[in-house]
């Protein structure tokens, strides 16, 4: 009514007003990405060498293959085969389950 009428209309830009959500959104989580990656170390604690070479020695020892081990512990073979490899990150679930198929003790130690 005030614009029909010619009197003055006062406009506010809103914040964000007319951009692409999604976007904004994508570039706040690499920015958030950028800041944690800054705060804290980029390289996760991966499985140490003697609990790979004790999950493959019991293993072994049982006469196991990895698909094996893993249809006994209701994980991937891929699971089994990244904890030999030292490529996963432990997990204390999943060597739990090693554990107790394995008859081995897995966790608790001091790794270094």
């Amino acid at each position: 009514m005030a614009l029909r009428t010619g009197a003055q209309v006062q406009t506010v830009k809103k914040f964000d007003a007319g951009l692409n959500k999604k976007a904004a959104a994508a570039a706040t989580a690499v920015n958030a990405r950028k800041l944690d990656e800054a705060a804290e170390p980029a390289a996760l604690e991966k499985v140490p060498v003697d609990v790979r070479q004790a999950i493959q020695k019991a293993r072994i020892e049982k006469k196991m293959s990895q698909a094996d081990l893993a249809k006994q512990i209701n994980e991937r073979t891929q699971v089994v085969a990244e904890y030999e490899n030292g490529k996963a990150v432990p997990n204390q679930l999943v060597l739990g389950k090693m554990e107790k198929v394995l008859g081995v003790k897995l966790r608790g130690k001091i790794h270094k």
